[in-house]
């Protein structure tokens, strides 16, 4: 696959994942003819909002949006996953810590947005944080599954599990009773909705035994943004087969809806080379792994109930470990790697 590459410079900040603009007028009001989504690197949601878009005479911009989250301004960190559904864009923390541990609160966070606010004006972002009651869900679930998870290593769960639980108690904090010492750590790194109305949640890590990523299907999104919030329910955990290389270990980097009823994913790395991971400490062979596009599809009747998925592979992305958002529009790929003090969008 031939790719050309597309820089732009957003806030001195790299990229996570790609959507595209659905709405018509934010398109008009920038003069593009399309355009995607992406959430920068590590600061608040508010704050991370950016738009890649391409002009009517074909040139490429992108454009910061300026948000605000309201009461929650500077409260989360580490927006990763973008989606779509019933007329809100959903934003995804990592639920996840720093690469070195804990479990850090303001990355356990959904937020949502209407596409059209965006096209005057600050863009009014609603952010609900969860204070581990996703991960509790999700931990819930994979233990209930009859899948054969990779053991967490002993560093990965001081560093994550229990360094976590330790800081929670001696400050007091009500969402040490939503941890447990055996709980694996989640990075959520893909997600996309359903026809259901479900949400496919993609994780980066923890995979199976035999290094398959692993995706978990929550119901009752929507339910936490109402004023009495309902918080989601896991239904169950997939693997994806048939598309992880023999002794590697792959987690999700990326997930968008298919116009044929299917997903489309980006797979690799469990986490980045040289800079600090304790995934890697523990489990080396996750790093040195390149990214790879793949499809699959849900169960026709499935309940939720915990199944293998098999995967098909569509492109080796190689020599790519970063990939970390895709889109497939218009029937060419776009693709967003995470660079360092840029945003790298690449086309196919």
């Amino acid at each position: 696959m031939t790719l050309r590459l597309v820089e732009f410079v957003v806030a001195g900040n790299e990229a996570s994942d790609l959507l595209p603009v659905r709405s018509s007028a934010l398109l008009r009001s920038y003069g593009a003819r399309r355009g995607f989504w992406t959430v920068l690197d590590e600061g608040p949601v508010e704050r991370c909002l950016a738009l890649l878009l391409e002009l009517d005479d074909g040139e490429w911009t992108a454009r910061h949006v300026s948000a605000d989250a309201g009461p929650e301004n500077g409260r989360t960190e580490d927006g990763e996953a973008l989606a779509h559904h019933d007329g809100w864009v959903y934003v995804f923390g990592s639920q996840f810590g720093s690469k070195a541990g804990p479990l850090r609160p303001r990355r356990a966070f959904v937020a949502r947005f209407r596409e059209d606010d965006a096209a005057a004006g600050p863009l009014s972002v609603h952010v609900v944080r969860n204070r581990f009651r996703l991960h509790r869900a999700v931990n819930d679930a994979l233990a209930a599954s009859p899948l054969t998870l990779l053991p967490a290593g002993d560093r990965v769960r001081d560093r994550f599990i229990v360094e976590t639980l330790a800081r929670g108690t001696s400050r007091a904090k009500s969402w040490v009773s939503r941890l447990a010492p055996d709980d694996l750590p989640l990075n959520v790194e893909a997600a996309a909705f359903t026809p259901a109305g479900t949400a496919l949640l993609g994780l980066r890590f923890p995979v199976t035994e035999a290094g398959e990523p692993i995706l978990v299907e929550v119901s009752g999104v929507p339910g936490m943004f109402a004023t009495d919030p309902v918080w989601p329910r896991a239904l169950g955990a997939y693997a994806l087969t048939g598309v992880t290389p023999p002794g590697e270990l792959t987690g999700f980097r990326a997930m968008v809806p298919t116009s044929d009823g299917g997903y489309a994913a980006v797979i690799g790395s469990i986490d980045a080379l040289g800079k600090g991971s304790v995934l890697l400490d523990d489990h080396p062979g996750g790093g040195a792994v390149t990214s790879r596009h793949v499809r699959f599809r849900l169960p026709a009747g499935r309940t939720g109930e915990s199944c293998r998925l098999v995967g098909e592979s569509v492109a080796d992305l190689a020599p790519f470990h970063h990939v970390e958002g895709l889109a497939e529009l218009d029937g060419r790929q776009f693709y967003v790697t995470d660079e360092d003090h840029r945003v790298a969008l690449w086309v196919g």
